[in-house]
């Protein structure tokens, strides 16, 4: 994907390309959804000090977010 573009460039490249495809499979409603989730799980993440990587929880918690 190095296309001249810079590394900040690539991220937003592929996070389009993700929300298109979450916009083609579930609709825009859906996509809309877990952008925001996203943004909420990288606001409330800790620094990264080397420590297992936060996820996002999809079951009985319904969007938590976990550390």
């Amino acid at each position: 994907m190095n296309n001249g573009h810079t590394p900040k460039e690539q991220f937003f490249e592929r996070l389009g390309a993700v929300a298109d495809e979450m916009i083609e499979v579930y609709g825009k409603d859906f996509a809309l959804g877990a952008l925001i989730l996203t943004a909420r799980f990288v606001a409330e993440g800790k620094e990264p000090d080397g420590a297992a990587r936060s996820v996002i929880l999809t079951s009985e918690n319904h969007g938590s977010v976990a550390t």
